[in-house]
């Protein structure tokens, strides 16, 4: 399912290195109820004397700064100190910003794929991207830098050091990170590569249970969805059940989240969002149309499951669509417009709170798991060889009155060596797996699937 888009305004679900462009999308109406955060303000006129103000700040740094600072210079500082004096996702975006919005929402750009939120003067992990190298090196969501190349990351310098996490493919960066939990830093040695995320990955964990990985939101998200999993139903037959795995997913696109969401979705609302502007007020919803035909669903969440990813997360949770298993989301629920001020400058300020389906905010609060998985790992533990271990192992047992002889492999294949193999490599996904099934039983067993 794609949707139109507009050329020069755009509704934004994103931390700030990764704006998520919300367009008015095919099925999005105006918002049912008024807008809460709508008001008929009294007139606020500018006070005379803030103005003579700015104008003796402005004079006073312009000749006594130590170093010489240019006109042009002071007013992108004095736009950019009012937008990220609001909220930590209003900006000033120059032609450079532009640029980088443009290649966020296709996947692509040069970089380390991390999401970072700039949080009190630090910058703060909000989660790795798939297959890049923060993933690979250990970054964590919650983790924080401390320094960049040997520089420590201050409230003075944090714009810098934010945009020197990207540069050429190829480049070196050592960035010395605090893990969540832990006193000292560690530093980590990485090359910048071109990142272009594959944000959509399916596949079997089982016969009959489709895993689904959506690493971001990107533009074609919704269809590259659409098509994947659609190949598997095509070759495996129809699923038992399907787990969605939105960890350390930073968000994206909001008509990305909206069209994933109907994609699990018959019908009902999936999001709703509200603002001073008539125009930011919109309700999305689905369209009949089940990829998995009504099939049991699990959705895996962490911390570092933030802005569109958390609309999904809402929208199932809340139609009744899937069970929500993991850690409490990290709780971005505002929404940000980019307004141009000419071709290559523009800004981006918050218009607009989401809304769940039930009408609830998660805005620094959240999605609360149906199920709360702590984020443990595993490690199988070590036992004796048994020698008897069943009735068959026993001698002169008598045979089973069916007639069927069954070798020692075959008895021992229940299953068991698979989800401690799966228990070790991710615990989280395991538990998933067992509660899909235990849905699975109670909802019935597609006719193809059983076969297989």
């Amino acid at each position: 399912m794609r949707f139109p888009s507009l050329p020069l305004v755009a509704l934004l679900l994103a931390v700030p290195a990764l704006p998520l462009q919300a367009l008015p999308a095919k099925g999005a109406k105006p918002a049912a109820e008024p807008a809460k955060a709508a008001s008929t303000a009294a007139p606020d006129a500018v006070d005379m004397d803030d103005i003579r103000n700015f104008s003796r700040v402005y004079e006073m740094v312009r000749q006594a700064y130590v170093e010489k600072v240019d006109n042009k210079t002071l007013m992108k500082a004095a736009i950019s100190g009012m937008l990220t004096g609001l909220d930590p996702h209003s900006e000033y975006l120059d032609k450079d910003g532009l640029a980088e919005l443009s290649e966020d929402t296709t996947g692509q750009y040069g970089g380390l794929g991390i999401e970072v939120l700039q949080v009190d003067g630090t910058l703060r992990i909000i989660a790795p991207i798939d297959d890049t190298p923060a993933s690979r090196a250990g970054i964590k969501p919650g983790d924080t830098i401390v320094k960049v190349d040997g520089t420590p990351v201050d409230s003075e310098n944090i714009d810098e050091m934010f945009k020197k996490l990207r540069g050429d493919p190829g480049s070196k960066i050592v960035l010395s990170v605090l893990h969540e939990k832990s006193d000292k830093p560690v530093d980590m040695s990485l090359v910048r590569e071109r990142i272009s995320v594959t944000s959509v990955k399916v596949r079997e964990l089982e016969p009959g249970y489709a895993y689904v990985r959506l690493s971001q939101f990107q533009d074609d998200t919704a269809s590259d969805l659409e098509k994947k999993l659609g190949e598997l139903v095509k070759k495996n037959g129809p699923q038992r059940g399907a787990i969605l795995d939105l960890r350390s997913n930073p968000g994206g696109l909001l008509t990305a989240a909206v069209g994933v969401s109907d994609a699990f979705l018959d019908s009902g609302t999936i999001v709703t969002t509200r603002g001073r502007l008539q125009d930011a007020n919109l309700s999305f919803a689905a369209h009949p149309g089940d990829l998995l035909n009504g099939s049991p669903m699990v959705v895996l969440v962490d911390n570092g499951t933030a802005s569109a990813a958390e609309i999904v997360s809402g929208a199932l949770k809340d139609n009744h669509r899937a069970l929500i298993i993991g850690r409490r989301t990290f709780g971005k629920g505002v929404v940000q417009t980019v307004l141009p001020l000419d071709a290559e400058h523009a800004v981006k300020i918050t218009t607009a709170r989401y809304y769940t389906p039930s009408g609830t905010s998660i805005q620094a609060e959240g999605i609360k798991p149906d199920i709360a998985l702590a984020d443990l790992a595993v490690n199988k533990a070590d036992s004796a060889a048994t020698l008897i271990g069943s009735e068959a192992d026993l001698r002169n047992h008598l045979a089973n009155e069916d007639g069927n002889s069954k070798d020692r492999k075959d008895l021992d294949n229940d299953g068991s060596a698979e989800n401690a193999k799966l228990a070790t490599q991710d615990y989280a996904l395991s538990q998933a797996l067992n509660v899909l099934k235990g849905l699975a039983l109670n909802h019935g067993v597609p006719a193809q699937a059983a076969r297989q």
